[in-house]
């Protein structure tokens, strides 16, 4: 009996503190222009504004040729002190992929699947804790099919 109680105060206390520690930003409430922007220049403008992102400091992982435009695997990580990374596509209506808040001390080791209509360009930039930006960019090919691949 003593151990059922002792489990059940561990994670009530648990419970208690998970809202305190997810505190991330909402980029869809807070910068809604950013999903519908119909470019990757103008998607980054209206999330960051007019920024000057250096190449390097991300490694990016997608495949050369994807067979299945509809379930494209993404794969992104970085050292870098990151307090938001976002990801891009240039060939859907719609540009922005996805946007994190990074919680400090967190591994930026992310994979994902993206879908994208056609062949084209995927980019992931990295904002750091002290205000810089570091960007990385991959073309990749979609074999015929697209999304219904």
């Amino acid at each position: 009996m003593q151990r059922r109680k002792f489990l059940g105060l561990g994670l009530l206390a648990m419970a208690a503190s998970l809202p305190a520690s997810l505190s991330a930003l909402d980029f869809r409430k807070e910068k809604p222009d950013t999903w519908t922007a119909k470019t990757q220049d103008d998607a980054i403008k209206k999330l960051f504004g007019d920024i000057k992102p250096v190449d390097g400091g991300i490694e990016l992982k997608v495949p050369k040729i994807a067979n299945n435009g509809g379930a494209i695997p993404v794969g992104f990580k970085t050292d870098l002190p990151a307090k938001t990374v976002a990801v891009f596509q240039n060939v859907n209506p719609e540009s922005t992929v996805a946007v994190y808040s990074i919680p400090d001390g967190a591994v930026v080791d992310y994979l994902l699947k993206i879908k994208m209509k056609k062949s084209g360009a995927i980019t992931v930039i990295v904002e750091t804790k002290d205000g810089k930006f570091h960007k990385v960019s991959k073309t990749l090919e979609v074999a015929l099919g697209g999304c219904e691949g």
